[in-house]
């Protein structure tokens, strides 16, 4: 029943009479028979662009797959359905496995010295309810929405705006448009194709509805009440959501659709019949045809994992959970592979340069006291007690998967070496201790920092108490504060932290062309330095400007980042800004390359055995094209 009502819905717009519908069924999915039968729904070459995105599967090492099956998930949390897109990665342009950008959803794009960007659509592509994509989108977005200074007030994202001013949009024709800034914008395509992309389209024909400019007032207030929207800017934006898809009637181009209204405790995605991929064989991808999320406590999810109750899990799981999982394959039909992580570290304590104590704020400032403690951990421990011995110790920064590694970089400050941490401790004027052998601050206060962390992993507890033994040795109590993820973001955000414990770089496989902005303040939820990051967020308008020099000087060769007119030059400012991250220690990285279990159905075909494991940039499974995977026919939810 689910999918009769679901696809009634959907296939409104494209009713087209029988007569019409393709005799040749070998590559249509079965799940679509119905209606093609009916003739609600185009048949595959109708369906297609003209010149779809084909996929080699065999030439990835896969098997070209069959249609059919239902594949479960398990989500922490509503929010959490926004994996689909994630796991999806269907964008403008995209990484391969290889991390090279190419067009996916675009037939073909151009850039000129990165100010001039020219992107061609594929002719006779279509939104998930047939309508055409067409530049229109792209109008639609840029005059309507980010040009609306009630839908954009803040003049658009910074992405867009670089040097402060918006681009010059154009639209070509039907199928192109472009557009252009006077300084190269290098980061314009790396941010298309980010786990959480920049939106530069949206289906103007859904949208124009929930928009003041086009929907009778009258009209337009009866939607704003039936969504409970205050304003009418308000029902516009929570319709057009498509990062985390919760209104079912958005048109999307991703190969799943949501199907189901919140609150709900389980979402199911089915198939987009208008999806752009096609394999070598001529059959439409995605090969599954349902993924179903199921939401449950986070606590529990590596329990039902490893009981069967999901064939494909990739979050909400950890490390520690391998040796439970590989147990579970002797008594279940699942299979676990274990993926090297892409963080920069897999845990890293963050010193809050910005901290609202003055005392504390001067003591973490000094570099000698940051080097100290990094010195003072011993990360082989950590990584044997932890990790079993699988993980690298390093500093918090690129793997040596990257192109811009450097073992300089890896090595910088991790040599556990208490007697030089005393040494550097004392140098920065905390040699005075009491009687429990702990150092007293120039207040008098002991030498007792708090660090605080959401808890969410078993692993980051098991870290922090080893890590305790560490600096007590060098006359530094640690205490424990865990709280609620958003309680914690908040007070990370408010500078109200001393020191956090956290994952480390996002991405730690990057290339010269991806943006380096992590290791600059540039964001107010960097747990380091927040109020700088919100400088430089609103456009110095919040926050406070860095008053430390190299911190200031990251921010510096981020912008001669921006206008850099080649990979070489982008290349070597990256090495500046590692070496000078790393040497200053602005975080403290413990160990990286660790591993990530990928649990799916004995069932499933296509699943890498090894693989890049991270948000940014693989898209957790995101590059390794999950609409690929394929269920057996014996599978029980086929």
């Amino acid at each position: 029943m689910i999918k009769r009502r679901t696809l009634l819905g959907l296939m409104a717009s494209a009713m087209l009479p029988a007569p019409a519908i393709a005799a040749d069924v070998d590559n249509e999915p079965e799940y679509l028979a119905d209606w093609l039968r009916a003739g609600q729904l185009p048949h595959l070459a109708r369906r297609l662009p003209k010149f779809p995105r084909i996929v080699n599967v065999a030439a990835m090492g896969r098997t070209p797959g069959n249609y059919g099956g239902s594949v479960r998930t398990i989500i922490g949390s509503q929010n959490d359905i926004r994996f689909m897109t994630i796991y999806g990665y269907a964008r403008l342009v995209g990484y391969d496995r290889t991390l090279t950008l190419q067009p996916d959803i675009l037939e073909s794009f151009t850039s000129v010295n990165d100010t001039v960007f020219t992107f061609k659509l594929r002719e006779g592509h279509k939104w998930s309810d047939g309508h055409p994509l067409t530049s229109n989108d792209f109008r639609y977005w840029w005059e309507d929405v980010i040009l609306n200074k009630q839908l954009t007030p803040g003049g658009g994202a910074l992405e867009l705006r670089p040097h402060g001013s918006l681009p010059r949009f154009e639209v070509l024709d039907e199928l192109t448009v472009r557009y252009s800034w006077d300084d190269p914008n290098p980061d314009f395509l790396p941010i298309l194709a980010a786990p959480q992309p920049l939106v530069i389209l949206g289906p103007g024909h859904y949208l124009k509805q929930f928009h003041k400019k086009y929907q009778d007032s009258i009209r337009l207030s009866s939607l704003m009440q039936e969504n409970r929207a205050k304003k009418w800017q308000d029902l516009h934006i929570k319709m057009a959501r498509s990062y985390r898809p919760e209104n079912p009637n958005l048109p999307v181009l991703d190969p799943w659709r949501n199907t189901t209204a919140p609150p709900a405790e389980q979402f199911v995605f089915e198939r987009n019949p208008y999806f752009h991929r096609v394999d070598e064989n001529g059959r439409q991808l995605p090969y599954i045809d349902r993924m179903i999320l199921n939401i449950s406590s986070s606590s529990i999810i590596p329990a039902k994992t490893g009981a069967g109750e999901s064939d494909l899990q990739a979050t909400g799981i950890d490390f520690n959970d391998y040796t439970f999982f590989k147990d579970a394959e002797k008594r279940y039909p699942i299979k676990v592979n274990l993926w090297k992580a892409v963080r920069g570290s897999r845990v890293a304590l963050f010193p809050n340069l910005n901290s609202a104590d003055p005392v504390w704020r001067d003591v973490l400032r000094d570099v000698r006291v940051r080097r100290a403690m990094s010195l003072a951990i011993d990360r082989h421990e950590i990584n044997m007690a932890v990790f079993y011995g699988l993980g690298t110790e390093s500093a918090n920064t690129v793997l040596p998967d990257s192109p811009l590694y450097k073992p300089e970089y890896a090595s910088a400050w991790i040599a556990h070496d208490p007697d030089q941490a005393n040494a550097l401790l004392d140098a920065a004027g905390l040699s005075k201790r009491d009687d429990d052998g702990i150092r007293l601050l120039s207040d008098g206060r002991r030498m007792e920092i708090t660090v605080e962390t959401p808890g969410e992993s078993p692993l980051d507890a098991d870290v922090l108490e080893l890590v305790t033994d560490h600096w007590r040795k060098v006359g530094i109590a640690l205490f424990i504060r865990v709280s609620q993820r958003d309680i914690f973001r908040s007070r990370v955000m408010g500078g109200r932290t001393m020191m956090s414990l956290w994952y480390g770089l996002d991405n730690g496989v990057p290339t010269a062309d991806m943006s380096p902005a992590e290791l600059a303040p540039t964001a107010d939820d960097q747990m380091q330095w927040p109020l700088w990051g919100m400088y430089y967020l609103s456009r110095e308008t919040q926050g406070v400007a860095p008053d430390l020099p190299e911190a200031a000087k990251l921010v510096k060769l981020l912008g001669e980042w921006g206008t850099a007119a080649s990979s070489f030059e982008r290349a070597e400012i990256w090495h500046d800004m590692l070496a000078t991250y790393t040497e200053q220690v602005f975080s403290i990285g413990l160990i990286n390359a660790t591993l990530q279990p990928i649990v799916h159905s004995s069932h499933m075909q296509n699943v890498p055995d090894k693989a890049l494991f991270g948000f940014d940039p693989t898209c957790y499974l995101g590059v390794y094209m999950p609409d690929t995977f394929w269920m057996k026919e014996d599978h029980p939810n086929a």
